[in-house]
Protein backbone atom coordinates (compact mmCIF):
# COMPACT_ATOMS: atom_id res chain seq x y z
CA UNK A 1 0.00 0.00 0.00
CA UNK A 2 1.44 3.54 -1.02
CA UNK A 3 0.79 5.62 2.14
CA UNK A 4 1.38 9.63 2.03
CA UNK A 5 1.72 12.51 4.87
CA UNK A 6 -0.13 15.26 3.98
CA UNK A 7 -0.05 18.65 6.03
CA UNK A 8 -3.67 20.08 5.37
CA UNK A 9 -4.64 23.50 6.00
CA UNK A 10 -1.43 25.12 5.36
CA UNK A 11 1.36 26.10 2.48
CA UNK A 12 4.48 24.90 4.16
CA UNK A 13 5.18 21.45 5.53
CA UNK A 14 5.19 20.95 9.31
CA UNK A 15 2.41 23.28 9.64
CA UNK A 16 -1.20 23.05 9.46
CA UNK A 17 -2.83 19.13 10.48
CA UNK A 18 -0.99 15.97 9.49
CA UNK A 19 -3.34 12.87 7.73
CA UNK A 20 -2.08 9.70 6.30
CA UNK A 21 -3.55 9.17 3.48
CA UNK A 22 -4.21 5.39 1.52
CA UNK A 23 -5.63 5.12 -1.76
CA UNK A 24 -6.77 1.59 -2.11
CA UNK A 25 -8.50 -1.04 -4.50
CA UNK A 26 -10.80 -1.49 -1.82
CA UNK A 27 -11.41 -1.21 2.04
CA UNK A 28 -9.81 -4.29 4.09
CA UNK A 29 -11.77 -5.40 7.16
CA UNK A 30 -11.84 -2.60 9.89
CA UNK A 31 -9.78 -3.89 12.48
CA UNK A 32 -7.09 -3.68 9.84
CA UNK A 33 -7.72 -0.02 9.38
CA UNK A 34 -7.79 1.05 12.39
CA UNK A 35 -4.06 -0.49 13.14
CA UNK A 36 -3.02 1.26 10.40
CA UNK A 37 -4.35 4.80 11.92
CA UNK A 38 -2.99 3.50 14.94
CA UNK A 39 0.06 3.07 13.64
CA UNK A 40 0.41 6.39 11.38
CA UNK A 41 -0.73 8.13 14.66
CA UNK A 42 -1.96 11.34 12.93
CA UNK A 43 -5.09 13.24 14.24
CA UNK A 44 -7.14 11.39 11.39
CA UNK A 45 -5.68 8.89 8.72
CA UNK A 46 -7.84 8.87 5.30
CA UNK A 47 -8.35 5.43 3.29
CA UNK A 48 -9.99 6.24 -0.08
CA UNK A 49 -11.10 3.99 -3.11
CA UNK A 50 -12.51 4.70 -6.51
CA UNK A 51 -15.84 4.23 -6.92
CA UNK A 52 -17.90 2.74 -10.10
CA UNK A 53 -18.65 5.51 -12.85
CA UNK A 54 -22.25 6.60 -13.45
CA UNK A 55 -22.98 7.03 -9.54
CA UNK A 56 -23.33 9.99 -7.48
CA UNK A 57 -19.93 10.04 -6.22
CA UNK A 58 -16.19 8.83 -7.44
CA UNK A 59 -14.47 7.72 -4.54
CA UNK A 60 -15.05 6.18 -1.05
CA UNK A 61 -13.76 7.44 1.98
CA UNK A 62 -13.50 6.75 5.77
CA UNK A 63 -11.41 8.17 8.40
CA UNK A 64 -10.33 7.23 11.49
CA UNK A 65 -8.23 8.23 14.32
CA UNK A 66 -5.88 6.43 16.69
CA UNK A 67 -8.80 5.43 18.62
CA UNK A 68 -12.09 5.05 16.48
CA UNK A 69 -13.19 6.32 12.91
CA UNK A 70 -15.40 9.30 12.86
CA UNK A 71 -18.36 11.05 10.59
CA UNK A 72 -16.64 13.80 9.46
CA UNK A 73 -13.01 14.79 8.97
CA UNK A 74 -12.22 17.98 6.88
CA UNK A 75 -8.39 18.06 7.41
CA UNK A 76 -8.10 14.64 5.88
CA UNK A 77 -10.90 15.15 3.17
CA UNK A 78 -8.23 17.94 2.29
CA UNK A 79 -5.35 16.33 2.34
CA UNK A 80 -6.92 13.17 -0.02
CA UNK A 81 -7.94 15.32 -2.68
CA UNK A 82 -4.62 17.04 -2.80
CA UNK A 83 -3.21 13.50 -3.06
CA UNK A 84 -5.64 12.62 -5.54
CA UNK A 85 -4.97 16.16 -8.30
CA UNK A 86 -1.46 16.14 -7.25
CA UNK A 87 -0.59 12.36 -8.76
CA UNK A 88 -2.71 12.47 -11.60
CA UNK A 89 -5.56 9.68 -9.79
CA UNK A 90 -8.31 12.35 -10.39
CA UNK A 91 -8.60 15.54 -12.02
CA UNK A 92 -11.34 18.40 -11.28
CA UNK A 93 -14.00 18.37 -8.56
CA UNK A 94 -13.78 14.83 -6.44
CA UNK A 95 -17.52 13.65 -4.97
CA UNK A 96 -16.99 11.69 -1.84
CA UNK A 97 -18.86 9.15 -0.49
CA UNK A 98 -18.84 9.16 3.23
CA UNK A 99 -20.60 8.62 6.43
CA UNK A 100 -21.77 11.94 6.42
CA UNK A 101 -23.15 11.99 2.77
CA UNK A 102 -21.33 12.72 -0.64
CA UNK A 103 -18.87 15.62 0.50
CA UNK A 104 -17.05 17.53 -2.94
CA UNK A 105 -13.59 18.71 -3.05
CA UNK A 106 -12.53 21.85 -5.79
CA UNK A 107 -9.13 22.43 -6.75
CA UNK A 108 -8.61 26.04 -7.18
CA UNK A 109 -6.23 27.81 -9.70
CA UNK A 110 -3.90 29.36 -6.81
CA UNK A 111 -3.38 25.28 -5.69
CA UNK A 112 -6.47 25.33 -2.77
CA UNK A 113 -9.27 23.07 -2.59
CA UNK A 114 -12.90 24.41 -1.57
CA UNK A 115 -14.34 21.36 0.19
CA UNK A 116 -18.39 21.27 0.32
CA UNK A 117 -19.52 20.18 3.72
CA UNK A 118 -23.10 20.36 5.79
CA UNK A 119 -23.11 23.07 7.77
CA UNK A 120 -23.47 22.04 11.71
CA UNK A 121 -27.10 23.26 13.24
CA UNK A 122 -25.83 24.78 16.07
CA UNK A 123 -28.62 24.68 19.53
CA UNK A 124 -27.60 26.86 22.30
CA UNK A 125 -27.04 25.37 25.43
CA UNK A 126 -26.37 25.74 29.05
CA UNK A 127 -22.57 25.67 29.49
CA UNK A 128 -22.03 22.19 31.58
CA UNK A 129 -21.56 22.31 35.30
CA UNK A 130 -17.92 22.15 35.52
CA UNK A 131 -16.61 22.73 31.78
CA UNK A 132 -15.34 25.85 32.94
CA UNK A 133 -13.02 24.62 35.73
CA UNK A 134 -11.89 21.50 33.09
CA UNK A 135 -11.02 24.04 30.63
CA UNK A 136 -9.45 26.59 32.35
CA UNK A 137 -11.89 29.36 31.20
CA UNK A 138 -15.47 31.16 31.66
CA UNK A 139 -17.73 30.50 28.69
CA UNK A 140 -19.37 33.37 27.55
CA UNK A 141 -22.32 31.18 25.72
CA UNK A 142 -21.97 27.73 24.80
CA UNK A 143 -23.53 25.23 21.52
CA UNK A 144 -24.31 21.84 20.59
CA UNK A 145 -22.82 21.73 17.21
CA UNK A 146 -25.17 18.29 15.95
CA UNK A 147 -24.38 14.76 15.08
CA UNK A 148 -21.69 15.06 12.71
CA UNK A 149 -19.61 17.57 14.42
CA UNK A 150 -20.30 16.59 17.65
CA UNK A 151 -18.77 18.58 19.54
CA UNK A 152 -19.57 21.14 22.67
CA UNK A 153 -18.20 24.91 21.28
CA UNK A 154 -17.92 27.57 24.00
CA UNK A 155 -17.02 31.23 23.28
CA UNK A 156 -14.74 32.81 25.44
CA UNK A 157 -13.68 36.24 26.69
CA UNK A 158 -10.87 37.06 23.71
CA UNK A 159 -8.38 35.77 21.69
CA UNK A 160 -5.74 35.82 24.70
CA UNK A 161 -7.63 33.17 26.57
CA UNK A 162 -8.11 31.11 24.09
CA UNK A 163 -4.12 31.18 23.27
CA UNK A 164 -3.37 30.62 26.73
CA UNK A 165 -5.80 27.32 27.84
CA UNK A 166 -4.29 24.58 29.62
CA UNK A 167 -7.61 22.32 29.88
CA UNK A 168 -7.78 19.45 32.16
CA UNK A 169 -8.08 16.89 29.16
CA UNK A 170 -9.50 13.87 31.03
CA UNK A 171 -12.10 15.94 32.50
CA UNK A 172 -13.49 18.02 29.29
CA UNK A 173 -14.24 14.06 28.19
CA UNK A 174 -17.30 14.63 30.05
CA UNK A 175 -19.01 17.38 28.21
CA UNK A 176 -19.18 16.60 24.38
CA UNK A 177 -19.12 13.02 21.98
CA UNK A 178 -15.90 14.21 20.34
CA UNK A 179 -14.93 17.18 22.61
CA UNK A 180 -14.18 20.67 22.90
CA UNK A 181 -14.30 23.86 20.42
CA UNK A 182 -13.06 26.90 22.49
CA UNK A 183 -13.28 30.00 20.39
CA UNK A 184 -13.11 34.20 20.37
CA UNK A 185 -13.17 37.18 18.12
CA UNK A 186 -9.78 38.02 16.65
CA UNK A 187 -8.36 40.47 18.64
CA UNK A 188 -6.61 42.30 15.34
CA UNK A 189 -8.36 41.45 12.43
CA UNK A 190 -5.97 43.46 10.28
CA UNK A 191 -3.81 40.37 11.00
CA UNK A 192 -5.93 38.11 8.00
CA UNK A 193 -8.35 36.32 10.49
CA UNK A 194 -11.67 36.98 11.76
CA UNK A 195 -11.29 34.32 14.74
CA UNK A 196 -9.56 31.98 16.66
CA UNK A 197 -10.42 28.21 17.75
CA UNK A 198 -8.78 25.28 19.38
CA UNK A 199 -10.07 21.93 19.71
CA UNK A 200 -9.99 19.70 22.29
CA UNK A 201 -11.14 15.94 21.11
CA UNK A 202 -9.85 13.30 23.75
CA UNK A 203 -12.82 11.28 23.32
CA UNK A 204 -11.12 9.89 20.41
CA UNK A 205 -7.33 10.16 21.23
CA UNK A 206 -6.78 13.25 20.19
CA UNK A 207 -5.41 15.86 23.11
CA UNK A 208 -5.57 18.63 20.96
CA UNK A 209 -6.31 18.62 17.15
CA UNK A 210 -3.90 20.86 15.12
CA UNK A 211 -6.33 22.26 12.62
CA UNK A 212 -10.28 21.30 12.37
CA UNK A 213 -12.16 21.43 8.95
CA UNK A 214 -15.09 20.14 10.79
CA UNK A 215 -14.88 22.15 13.39
CA UNK A 216 -15.16 25.01 11.13
CA UNK A 217 -18.75 24.03 9.92
CA UNK A 218 -19.84 25.30 13.15
CA UNK A 219 -17.82 28.29 13.59
CA UNK A 220 -18.51 29.42 10.03
CA UNK A 221 -22.17 29.97 10.91
CA UNK A 222 -21.65 30.89 14.72
CA UNK A 223 -19.18 33.79 13.29
CA UNK A 224 -21.15 34.50 10.20
CA UNK A 225 -23.73 35.49 12.67
CA UNK A 226 -21.94 37.66 14.91
CA UNK A 227 -19.43 39.55 12.34
CA UNK A 228 -21.91 39.99 9.75
CA UNK A 229 -20.44 38.26 7.01
CA UNK A 230 -20.61 35.22 4.76
CA UNK A 231 -17.01 34.64 4.28
CA UNK A 232 -14.77 34.76 7.00
CA UNK A 233 -11.39 33.61 8.06
CA UNK A 234 -10.09 31.37 11.08
CA UNK A 235 -7.19 30.78 12.70
CA UNK A 236 -6.76 27.89 15.18
CA UNK A 237 -4.19 28.81 17.65
CA UNK A 238 -2.89 24.96 17.80
CA UNK A 239 1.12 24.99 18.10
CA UNK A 240 1.02 24.13 14.29
CA UNK A 241 -1.44 26.26 13.83
CA UNK A 242 -3.13 26.55 10.43
CA UNK A 243 -5.77 28.68 8.47
CA UNK A 244 -9.14 28.05 7.16
CA UNK A 245 -11.05 30.35 4.51
CA UNK A 246 -14.51 29.71 5.30
CA UNK A 247 -17.97 30.54 3.32
CA UNK A 248 -21.67 30.13 4.90
CA UNK A 249 -23.92 29.12 2.25
CA UNK A 250 -27.09 27.80 4.15
CA UNK A 251 -27.21 24.49 5.12
CA UNK A 252 -23.77 23.84 3.05
CA UNK A 253 -20.30 25.58 4.32
CA UNK A 254 -17.23 25.93 2.35
CA UNK A 255 -13.80 25.57 3.79
CA UNK A 256 -11.25 26.60 1.33
CA UNK A 257 -6.86 25.59 2.21
CA UNK A 258 -4.10 24.64 0.83
CA UNK A 259 -1.88 21.60 1.59
CA UNK A 260 1.27 19.88 1.44
CA UNK A 261 2.87 16.04 1.31
CA UNK A 262 5.19 15.31 3.54
CA UNK A 263 6.03 12.31 3.04
CA UNK A 264 5.76 9.62 0.29
CA UNK A 265 6.35 5.76 1.20
CA UNK A 266 4.98 2.66 1.41
CA UNK A 267 2.88 0.12 4.27
CA UNK A 268 4.67 -3.25 4.50
CA UNK A 269 2.85 -4.42 6.71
Amino acid sequence: MRIRIVDAFTDRAFAGNPAGVLLLDSFPDDDRLQKIALEVNHAETAFAHRLPEGGEADWALRWFTPAAEVAMCGHATLATAHVLHTTGAHEGPVRFATRSGVLVATPRADGSVTLDFPTAPLTAVEAPAGVAEALGAEPRSAFDTGPNVGDLLVELADEKTVRALSPDLRALGAYSRRGIIATARAADPAQGYDFVSRCFFPNVGIDEDPVTGSAHTALAPFWSERLGGTVLTGLQASPRSGRVRTELRGDRTLLSGHAVTVIDGELLA
